[in-house]
């Protein structure tokens, strides 16, 4: 079976919004719904057009009050293909602009995100303190849970909830959000936990705020993107024909920042394909939404004069390997994770099965690529319930932090994106168990003994990208914000907690003496 699906991709389309996310990277990332929803069905445009094309034949007063009531029908349904529409350019709208002008839009977002927290008006702070420590009674809630004393964990629940709030500060927020979990896990029916998790979502239109005001509000994304951007400039070397692989194609932003680099390069204008392989997760008609960014970001290539090609793979990642890259000899081969492999599971699901994960690395070794451009999720759901729970608030906790150190609380975007997007993926996290699982992240020394395993060297970092982006974050962002550097792996976090980390690899055999 013929892997690659797609073509050129010369020709403009609706721009794709983004599905949600299985991290809190990953939220943000995938996390915007396919803005196809909001047009209009075949039904509702043809009664968009029967509405506008009326030929009025009869007279009588019967006929005419008949047809009164049917045109008075087609206008309403008319009138909602009508606002969909509106809606769909708006995204439009918005999405291009992010394409075009994403650093110039984040930038002024930061300045006007600085300025409203700034003239936020502090509560005051009886004691200095809080009066009840929300994360203790949170982790008895999941011992009481793990043994299934539901006696207890009720009770420590009701404790929770009298002090939880989803406006309240940091470590009420997180407590509203990780209580929602702890009491699906504790309800114990499949039927119940997916009543709690299909509740109604945000629109795709704030998704697309709430990635805004996540890019204004840290620096984790941008730093990404600017990380991938560099080493893959480094990687080139002054040639003009460039290739990338990448793993879990999410919106193309990081992309369409690129090709605006590359049109910006002396000399001739190097040529761009881009292999996409799509999610994991089953997601509704992955082939055209895959499509879709296809075409946007060919749109973004054409407008800069870039010769640009994409193409896509549907497949399960530890399938795909070099055979069906229809790479060139001439082409600088670039491979992407951008947040996605820890997506994988981390060991096969009967005993004698190989790990998806080392599958996949062993994959990317014998593709030899140039440069393999690595981003992980820094932490570890460890061995059991307890482990996990504890890992995953302490990751959390640290968010939460960080988004009320930089957002105003009285922000509507703000709840959104903590009890909707990340709150998604906290109900994964506590209520959900084995291939249920949405991602299985692991800490960067744990993917660093993986890729060297599995033939992968990795490369040390460019003073020039480290000093960069520490200027950046200095200049741009809160001062509690951490980047910093352990051997080869470009650290992340927020007060001293290590949330993200990248690093670049070779296959071990491109790297002589």
């Amino acid at each position: 079976m013929d892997l690659l699906q797609g073509g050129s991709g010369d020709q403009s389309t609706l721009s794709p919004a983004f599905s949600r996310g299985t991290n809190a990277v990953d939220a943000f990332l995938k996390g915007m719904e396919e803005a196809s929803r909001f047009l209009p069905t075949d039904n509702a445009y043809k009664t968009f057009m029967k509405a506008n094309q009326i030929v009025r034949k009869s007279s009588t007063p019967r006929e005419i009050k008949k047809r009164y009531n049917r045109d008075e029908h087609l206008e309403e349904k008319a009138g909602r293909a009508s606002k969909a529409i509106m809606v769909m350019d708006e995204l439009e709208e918005m999405l291009d602009e992010m394409m075009v002008r994403g650093y110039e839009v984040c930038i002024k977002d930061m300045e006007d995100l600085h300025v409203a927290k700034t003239n936020e008006v502090e509560k005051n702070k009886v004691g200095g303190k809080d009066v009840v420590d929300l994360c203790t009674l949170l982790i008895h809630c999941s011992q009481a849970v793990a043994v299934n004393n539901h006696k207890g964990a009720h009770e420590l629940l009701k404790q929770i909830r009298q002090h939880a709030s989803k406006t309240g500060d940091a470590a009420q927020r997180l407590a509203h959000c990780f209580a929602k979990g702890l009491e699906v896990r504790l309800a114990g029916t499949r039927t119940q936990l997916c009543q709690s998790l299909v509740v109604e979502g945000p629109s795709a239109m704030e998704f697309l705020k709430v990635y805004k005001l996540y890019m204004a509000a840290c620096c984790f994304i941008r730093t990404a993107f600017i990380f991938n951007v560099m080493a893959i400039e480094h990687s080139m070397g002054g040639k003009n024909r460039l290739h990338i692989v990448d793993y879990g194609l999410q919106h193309g932003l990081q992309w369409a920042g690129l090709l605006q680099q590359m049109a910006n390069r002396e000399g001739s204008l190097p040529k761009v394909k881009i292999t996409a392989i799509s999610h994991l997760q089953p997601r509704p008609c992955p082939a055209e939404r895959l499509e879709e960014i296809g075409h946007q970001l060919s749109k973004c290539a054409s407008e800069l004069g870039i010769p640009f090609k994409f193409q896509a793979i549907m497949a399960k990642w530890e399938e795909v390997c070099i055979e069906n890259l229809n790479t060139d000899a001439d082409e600088v081969l670039v491979v992407s994770d951008l947040f996605s492999l820890g997506v994988l599971m981390d060991e096969g699901i009967y005993f004698d099965d190989p790990s998806p994960r080392d599958t996949v690395l062993n994959n990317i070794r014998r593709m030899r690529p140039d440069v393999f451009i690595q981003s992980i999720v820094n932490y570890s759901y460890g061995t059991s319930f307890l482990t996990r729970f504890r890992e995953a608030l302490f990751y959390y906790r640290a968010l939460f932090d960080m988004l009320d150190a930089t957002i105003p609380r009285e922000n509507k975007l703000r709840t959104v994106l903590e009890q909707g997007m990340l709150g998604h993926c906290v109900f994964n996290v506590i209520a959900c168990e084995g291939v249920d699982l949405l991602n299985r992240p692991e800490r960067y020394k744990q993917w660093q003994v993986r890729n060297q395993r599995a033939g992968l060297r990795q490369l040390p970092l460019q003073p020039n990208i480290v000093n960069l982006l520490k200027d950046k974050e200095k200049k741009d962002y809160h001062k509690d914000f951490l980047l910093s550097e352990d051997g080869q792996w470009l650290l992340q976090g927020w007060m001293g907690r290590i949330l993200y980390a990248h690093s670049t690899w070779v296959s071990d055999d491109n790297i002589s003496g």
